[in-house]
């Protein structure tokens, strides 16, 4: 009799399962663009590449590339860089641009008679000095806390955004700074992994930015914070970058273009 009684009760409750079909509002795919030039110290800052890609469904599995665009980048209005596409990535790719740093340079996307542009300053950034390792960190103090210290130059307004990379993680954990209470001293930028061992490598860069992609990233950071998400905080909205739609301003584009000098360092966990 229990065997019957566990068949019936294994059907109710297979019974009671539904599929739901989301019917999630649609919109015209918009361009993404991610036009990250990176001068990495101690190298000659040739090679350099811009992504395009557009949006997509909540629901898609993939990422549909920009392909067939063109793109270029210019600096004070005389040297002209041009991004040629690798096959159909939507990946745009330079072997002799020529960074200098407080330099300003502009960006031109022509994309389906669409013309999208952008005008940033590659921005300069101070070495890593050193990392120190604590490895009684957290709120739980059994996390790896690193503290990747630098100098701010004194006299100067400087924005800073640090990037640290390992391979426990699929996600980078990214960090912005600005030096409004630390003006020429010693400051650091944070990370922390429960999961960090001894013999793991972590990938420490801290990148020059302007102000404006300090506050870009800033609210972005905020809006996917962990932390975030309650009853009373406010919703997550379209974070609008500095590229601009000149054909149809209502068309705007995501993304940003950023220049930065990048200094790196690969720390070996202790």
């Amino acid at each position: 009799m229990k065997k019957y009684l566990y068949i019936l009760v294994a059907l109710f409750i297979c019974s009671c399962e539904d599929v739901i079909d989301v019917d999630l509002n649609t919109i015209e795919p918009k361009l993404v663009i991610d036009a990250s030039i990176n001068w990495f110290k101690d190298s000659p800052g040739n090679e350099q590449e811009i992504k395009l890609t557009l949006t997509a469904p909540y629901f898609a599995n993939e990422i549909q590339p920009a392909s067939g665009a063109q793109v270029t980048v210019s600096k004070a209005g005389d040297d002209i860089f041009v991004f040629t596409e690798d096959s159909n990535t939507g990946i745009y790719k330079n072997n002799a641009f020529i960074p200098q740093i407080n330099e300003t340079y502009s960006l031109e996307i022509r994309y389906q008679d669409q013309i999208y542009s952008a005008t940033e300053t590659l921005k300069s950034v101070v070495d890593i000095d050193f990392v120190e390792q604590n490895d009684e960190g957290g709120f739980s103090g059994d996390e790896t806390e690193l503290k990747a210290f630098y100098t701010d130059p004194i006299n100067e307004e400087n924005y800073y955004f640090f990037e640290f990379l390992n391979d426990i993680p699929d996600i980078p954990t990214l960090e912005v700074y600005d030096d409004n209470f630390t003006n020429g001293n010693q400051i650091f930028g944070f990370y922390t992994e429960e999961e960090l061992e001894a013999g793991d490598l972590v990938t420490i860069r801290n990148y020059g930015v302007s102000e404006r992609f300090y506050e870009f990233m800033f609210i972005l950071l905020q809006q996917n914070a962990q932390e975030g998400g309650g009853p009373f905080e406010t919703q997550p909205a379209t974070v609008r970058g500095n590229c601009i739609n000149e054909t149809n301003p209502k068309n705007f584009p995501l993304g940003y273009f950023r220049l930065s000098e990048v200094a790196e360092l690969i720390y070996t966990v202790e």
